[in-house]
């Protein structure tokens, strides 16, 4: 956060070197340098899902190191901890972590690199290093887009990719909260981000929202800094000093317009899906269709809505999918059909089905990922799901009150999600209007 902010300003000064200089010595000792909490990093260590018995981890942009201690402590299978390749430019933060991990008996876990973290050096850096590539409140510093496409590389098969992004709230941001932003950091949305992870070939796994007492964490000792040393130090100080206090005027005034976000991502593989492939139906599946329909939910309610949305005018030719076993069969499906938030147009993803049998395979996700996918390539914008609250997560599903979407009927706020498929349209708010075969 100041760090973004400060470095621009820094750009402009001739100085650069005092100025750098002081910007450290403004944040030397403190134990964040963005927002964050260990609780956070535990719960974003959570949604990664199963991982080796010690993971090959790498913190980029670590700081002084508040994560990747967490980490050499607790990541791993039975929190067995992790070997930590923790990298930073600035040679006494890493002086910093070396000393907290010895004091704890994490020497022999941790091990620091002064580098940076756009340029990492080739050798200890090789394509599939690591099982876990972590970055907490640095990313920014290339942009998340670049961060995404240069990390990749760094992840073994299978492995997870967790960094945290600075985004805006709300829909339409204040001319005051801009004017600071948008000079120093172009922020997305959820939906922005989720959509370019998408776009640079990741699954989401978990999305985490940081609470506003991970601001607090990081801003309360910043500000005590402040305060501390108002009266000291020359010029560069002062400019860094300003640009502090401009910062946390600004959150104390717009921070309900924006926040942070914790990202778990995975690269989707080459194979992924393809013991399952999926297609549009043919009309030769409707008998397969509703047979899955009928298995997968024990009542006809679903195999007969199928069937009336195939006569209804919200039928969507070419948004109707399955996925196939590896003798031919019909192993899943999955149907988008047109529905309306507010009159503007939108898709409603139901039913999804398995056969029973085969569930937990991964049939189902297949079928999912391809019918967003086709979605997204015919120029639809907006998907909705009533649904599992911890399984259409993993596709880049939010709680649809995030954007302020409802349905017309009592439910669960994180039952009835929302996938935006293109951020940089506007997302409709209102009330959700079903086909009439939905019966609602």
């Amino acid at each position: 956060m100041t760090d973004s902010n400060s470095f621009d300003a820094a750009s402009d000064l001739d100085g650069v070197d005092d100025f750098t200089h002081a910007f450290f010595a403004l944040h030397h000792g403190l134990p964040r340098q963005a927002p964050g909490s260990d609780a956070s990093t535990r719960h974003l260590l959570s949604l990664c899902g199963p991982l080796p018995e010690r993971p090959r981890v790498l913190d980029l942009g670590c700081g002084p190191g508040r994560s990747a201690l967490l980490l050499a402590a607790e990541a791993g299978a039975a929190g067995a901890g992790a070997e930590v390749t923790a990298v930073d430019l600035h040679a006494p933060f890493l002086d910093e972590l070396r000393a907290a991990a010895a004091a704890r008996g994490l020497a022999d876990r941790v091990r620091t690199v002064e580098a940076d973290m756009g340029a990492l050096p080739g050798e200890g850096f090789e394509d599939g290093s690591f099982d876990l590539v972590w970055a907490e409140g640095s990313a920014y510093l290339l942009g998340f887009d670049a961060a995404l496409a240069r990390w990749k590389r760094l992840l073994a098969p299978g492995g997870t990719l967790v960094l945290t992004e600075c985004q805006w709230s709300v829909a339409r941001p204040s001319a005051g909260a801009r004017a600071f932003w948008d000079p120093h950091y172009a922020l997305r949305t959820t939906a922005g981000n989720l959509a370019a992870a998408q776009a640079a070939g990741y699954r989401v796994l978990g999305v985490h929202e940081l609470p506003d007492s991970d601001w607090a964490e990081y801003y309360g000792p910043l500000a005590e800094r402040v305060r501390a040393l108002s009266a000291t130090g020359g010029p560069a100080m002062a400019r860094a000093l300003t640009a502090t206090r401009e910062e946390l005027d600004v959150r104390a005034r717009h921070g309900h317009e924006y926040g942070y976000a914790g990202y778990v991502l995975r690269p989707v593989s080459a194979g992924d899906g393809d013991a399952w492939p999926a297609r549009p139906e043919a009309a030769a599946d409707a008998a397969a269709v509703r047979e899955i329909n009928l298995a997968a939910f024990g009542t006809p309610l679903e195999a007969d809505l199928v069937d009336a949305l195939r006569g209804d005018a919200s039928w969507l030719p070419g948004l109707s999918y399955v996925a196939e076993a590896p003798d031919g069969s019909v192993a899943a499906h999955a149907l988008l059909t047109r529905c309306e938030v507010d009159g503007a147009p939108a898709l409603a993803l139901a039913p999804v089905a398995a056969d029973p049998v085969l569930q937990r395979s991964g049939a189902g996700s297949s079928v999912v990922r391809a019918l967003l996918a086709a979605a997204r390539e015919r120029g639809e914008s907006l998907v909705l799901v009533l649904g599992h609250p911890e399984y259409y997560p993993r596709f880049g599903f939010l709680p649809a009150s995030h954007f302020g979407i409802r349905a017309p009927f009592e439910v669960p706020d994180e039952a009835m999600m929302a996938l935006v498929l293109d951020g940089s349209r506007p997302v409709p708010a209102g009330m959700i209007k079903y086909p009439d075969p939905f019966g609602v």
